[in-house]
This record gives C-alpha cells, sequence and structure tokens, in this order.
C-alpha cells in the first residue's frame, strides 16, 4: 500500500505565525520546525492544527527549550529524519553535525539558522540536505520561505518552496 505524508518544513519564526503561513500549515500530515521559533504561541498554534516535529534554536527561551530538543530524530514514512537548528550545510556543516549523522545515519537532514532556503543532495553522507530558509520577519531575508514535500514509500518527491512577501 502506497501511504503519502505532505510536509512543511519551516524555520525561524522568531515567534511571528500569520494566516497566510497557516493556509499552507493546514494542507499537510506534518509540520518540522528547524528552531528559532520565538514564542510558545507559534508552538501552540501549529499543534492545534497538525503533528510538530521541533528543535529549539540560538534564539529560543528556555519555556521553548523545555518543549523542544536540540536534536531531533524520528521517522517519517520510512525515513529517518534528523532536525537541528544550526546545521551549516554540505560539506560545510557546524561542530558536531557530522557526529550526529554518524550517529543517526539519516535519510534526511533539517536545519535552519541561516535564513537562506537551500536543498542539497549529500552524496557523502546519503542524505538530502533542506533548510527552508526564515519564514518570519525578523532578519535580513527579503522573501520568507518555507518549504512543502511529500514522502511516498521511502522516498521524497513534489518539493516545493513557497515564497511569502516580507512586508
Amino acid at each position: 500500500m502506497n501511504t503519502t505524508t505532505s510536509i512543511l518544513v519551516l524555520s525561524d519564526t522568531h515567534g511571528y505565525i500569520d494566516n497566510d503561513i497557516l493556509q499552507h500549515v493546514k494542507t499537510v500530515d506534518q509540520v518540522w520546525h528547524a528552531g528559532d521559533i520565538g514564542s510558545l504561541q507559534v508552538i501552540e498554534t501549529l499543534v492545534a492544527c497538525v503533528p510538530l516535529y521541533a528543535v529549539y534554536g540560538n534564539i529560543d527561551s528556555h519555556a521553548i527549550r523545555m518543549q523542544t530538543k536540540e536534536f531531533l530524530c524520528f521517522e517519517c514514512s520510512g525515513l529517518c529524519v534528523l532536525l537541528s537548528h544550526i546545521t551549516g550545510y554540505p560539506p560545510k556543516y557546524a561542530p558536531g553535525i557530522i557526529q550526529k549523522i554518524k550517529e543517526y545515519n539519516p535519510s534526511i537532514l533539517v536545519g535552519g539558522h541561516s535564513h537562506i532556503c537551500k536543498v542539497m543532495n549529500d552524496a557523502n553522507n546519503s542524505l538530502l540536505y533542506i533548510n527552508p530558509g526564515a519564514i518570519g520577519k525578523t532578519g535580513f531575508h527579503s522573501v520568507r520561505t518555507m518549504i512543502r514535500f511529500e514522502i511516498t514509500n521511502a522516498k521524497p518527491h513534489n518539493m516545493s518552496v513557497i515564497e511569502l512577501p516580507r512586508w
């Protein structure tokens, strides 16, 4: 049986969530948030809509850190996913990320922090790297971005970048 899971990947909300974001949240099965959540309200709003997998980022409060982890590894539709805020990107990973990749052997690595939307195949580590950019309104980015995709039979597909205006 073919089961498909639709995912919306967010990062760097910095406490900001609006109906433009929620319109997309309500069309997926899961949301993955790669940190710098910014407020408990963002978590509560997302959890009220769909299952949420989230990690804390460098700006997140103690209250958010009590509800999330620095690293989160989970299974989604047959794939191992590793979520963290500061990951760097292939091959320039942040300190400690290669160790986590070796420990968990993820098929997908999701990071945030840079506010730069980037999707890359990391052939050396046999994984797909995803950074959705920043969907919040705080930071240097001129376009707010998030990524939507699906996983069917342990294969990611139908990936698209969703762009929203900054102002």
